[in-house]
């Protein structure tokens, strides 16, 4: 475990490479999703592959997740952002880096390829969207129901949850009301930034979408389509949003196929 402080919080970072002690061939940011999620959804699905295929992988923990600090204010989408730039800034990763982002993660990502797009190589988004009007709406009314629902009725929702999807996602849950609770995420997420349509067509890099072809992310697809100039997207038959965890050899290898071809050809 490593912890990096970027001048403004302490990210808990955990960083793979290539085992040969070869220099990798490419480096690959994986931001992962809201509340119930931590770097170890990639940790033990997808960034063993990428490392083993040379490419040197960057794993971290958003503010207040997983082993990382937790701020009780400034859980905007701008500081997620502002927390990626300076981490890769604090790590001396200068050169332009592959995004992988899941749910909020992909968000997060978007945000900054659109904010550097000199410094993005490719971008992936796993059941993700960039942060329009619409997503704001969507992510207030989670967060509302996780507040309401959960965080301030948590003795009977953990043990609902507990009873009817298992001890493992009660134990996230909990955590996820903690967080929901304690600070001001639930407040400050809805009221984040958004970006335009010229925002959006800011990302000049490769961009991947992959979705579960049951989640209703699907839809917008045609969308990303039509205001993103490199754009295709993968649907993976029979799954919703935890597709990365689900299908974690499929959505692994769409997106080292991606990164071959942004430039990458050593990738095994």
């Amino acid at each position: 475990m490593a912890m990096v402080d970027t001048g403004d919080i302490r990210l808990h970072v955990q960083r793979l490479g290539p085992e040969d002690g070869r220099t990798p061939v490419a480096t690959a940011v994986l931001v992962h999703g809201l509340l119930t999620d931590s770097l170890a959804s990639y940790y033990f699905t997808v960034a063993p592959r990428f490392a083993a295929a040379g490419v040197d992988v960057v794993m971290y923990d958003l503010r207040g997740h997983g082993r990382s600090e937790r701020p009780p204010t400034g859980y905007t989408l701008d500081h997620n952002i502002d927390d990626l730039e300076a981490l890769l800034d604090r790590l001396a990763i200068s050169g332009p880096v592959h995004l992988v982002g899941n749910s909020y993660g992909g968000t997060i990502a978007f945000g900054y390829a659109a904010r550097h797009p000199e410094r993005t190589a490719s971008l992936t988004l796993i059941e993700s969207e960039p942060a329009t009007a619409a997503w704001v709406v969507k992510l207030g009314g989670i967060l509302d129901r996780v507040v309401t629902e959960l965080a301030y009725n948590e003795p009977d929702a953990i043990a609902w949850i507990a009873a009817h999807r298992g001890h493992n996602t009660a134990r996230l849950a909990k955590g996820a009301a903690r967080l929901a609770r304690d600070t001001t995420l639930g407040r400050d997420i809805p009221a984040s930034r958004v970006l335009t349509e010229d925002g959006i067509r800011a990302v000049r890099c490769p961009v991947l979408g992959v979705y579960g072809g049951d989640s209703d992310l699907v839809e917008l697809v045609p969308l990303k389509e039509a205001l993103l100039a490199d754009f295709r997207s993968v649907v993976l038959p029979g799954h919703e949003h935890s597709v990365l965890v689900e299908a974690a050899t499929a959505v692994g290898g769409h997106v080292l196929d991606l990164i071959r071809s942004a430039g990458a050809e050593a990738v095994r």
